[in-house]
């Protein structure tokens, strides 16, 4: 879920750029985020029994691999104590968690029942991944902590996620949703966009999910968006956590005559006619809004420098044999069919990155004969220029491609190549 109402309040920030935005560029994956999505758009009996989550996201996979989109998948780790509470309510049961005393708030966070369904989705989608030469980082606690961490680390430069409270951990591009096929596109939102139109640093959002409520905490009574919106940007946003934290936070009634509420398109701008009579007052006696801080501040992760960042973040390959075997034991695909579906995305990948070695070298001022470049160049032939959909493309040979003889590509690409 993230933070209540957040997506709303950053909706001015909100981009739709083109699926080509995440060419050859490494993003992390929110990967329960991405089953969810899966789960929630198709709830059919057959969804789980024919594996169509699978499949979606295999052919997901393929989108952004052919556009050099090198991916990492992180997965949640333990559930952290302070969000048991949020777990039991969304799931109705205690089924992703292994505990016994239902009846108090642990002081330690939760291993999670490896053997619940979801858990066997999550296992099958890094089988997949795997194979097509996608590294997975099981996450000490939330996974999107960790992909927060990995983007503000600059080991990659976004995540995919749907939970708002990964700006929280200190993200600074998210990608919350993609579309593929023609017209494809990803949603997106940029931290520097929040602080520059909206006036909200990490410490601004963190202070949201204080007063609106998030997975670790129910918020403040009385406090709406608007409500919340006019505090925070009255303190600022290197002032508002200790002025939570020392003096407490009320709320005020809503807006009378003018209407309340965001206006989208005047940056987020709030209503600033308001009753002054209170409405609620709330303080951090018991210590509880320096957690939530913390918790956000200070997320239980693998470290930049730890072994385990450093095996996922170097490049792995594709294993052809091993995905043929997946394909066929989850789809019951024939490796012939397999091929068809991933080959050419794959064939496409190397020529990308041979195009970019040569950009590269280029940039350095080498100009190298094909011949003198150490990585040879993937195709082997130009057959045919062809149109795609009204593009031009153009069908070329291949050298060297697990079998695959020929394919078409980008017009463009072949170009740069």
């Amino acid at each position: 879920m993230g933070v209540k109402n957040l997506w709303d309040i950053l909706d001015s920030c909100k981009q739709k750029l083109p699926l080509n935005h995440l060419q050859n560029k490494k993003v992390c994956v929110d990967l329960s985020c991405w089953l969810v999505q899966f789960c929630t758009a198709n709830r059919s009996p057959a969804f789980v029994r024919d594996k169509v989550y699978l499949k979606n996201l295999f052919h997901r996979i393929r989108a952004l691999l052919a556009l050099n989109c090198s991916l990492i998948f992180v997965t949640d780790g333990a559930i952290p104590s302070m969000k048991l509470a949020t777990y039991r309510r969304r799931l109705g049961s205690n089924s992703e968690a292994d505990c016994d005393d239902t009846s108090s708030q642990p002081l330690t966070s939760l291993k999670r029942n490896k053997g619940s369904e979801f858990s066997r989705m999550i296992k099958e989608a890094k089988h997949l991944g795997l194979a097509l030469g996608i590294p997975c980082l099981d996450g000490v606690e939330e996974a999107e902590a960790q992909c927060a961490l990995l983007d503000l680390s600059s080991l990659c430069e976004g995540c995919f996620t749907s939970d708002s409270d990964a700006f929280l951990f200190g993200a600074r591009t998210v990608y919350r949703d993609v579309f593929i096929g023609d017209g494809g596109y990803v949603i997106c939102y940029e931290m520097e966009d929040i602080e520059k139109k909206l006036g909200f640093g990490r410490k601004s959002l963190i202070s949201f999910a204080l007063l609106l409520g998030c997975d670790y905490s129910n918020g403040v009574h009385g406090f709406g968006p608007e409500a919340a919106c006019r505090l925070v940007k009255s303190a600022g946003d290197d002032s508002i956590l200790d002025q939570i934290l020392s003096d407490g936070v009320k709320a005020t009634r809503k807006c009378k005559g003018k209407k309340a509420g965001i206006d989208k398109n005047k940056g987020g701008d709030i209503c600033t006619k308001t009753s002054t009579s209170e409405v609620g007052m709330s303080q951090d006696s018991g210590g509880q809004f320096r957690e939530v801080i913390n918790a956000f501040l200070e997320p239980k992760c693998h470290l930049p420098d730890s072994e385990n960042v450093r095996r996922v973040c170097c490049q792995h390959p594709f294993r052809h044999s091993e995905f043929q075997q997946i394909c066929e034991k989850y789809f019951e695909w024939t490796p012939e069919k397999t091929d068809e579906y991933i080959l050419p995305k794959i064939a496409e990948r190397e020529l990308r990155r041979f195009s970019n070695l040569r950009s590269t070298s280029s940039a350095l001022g080498i100009k190298p004969l094909l011949s003198e470049i150490p990585v040879p160049c993937p195709v082997l032939a130009i057959t045919k220029q062809r149109k795609v959909h009204g593009s031009e493309y153009y069908e070329v040979s291949w050298r060297n491609m697990h079998g695959l003889q020929s394919s078409v590509v980008p017009g463009d690409l072949i170009r740069r190549s």
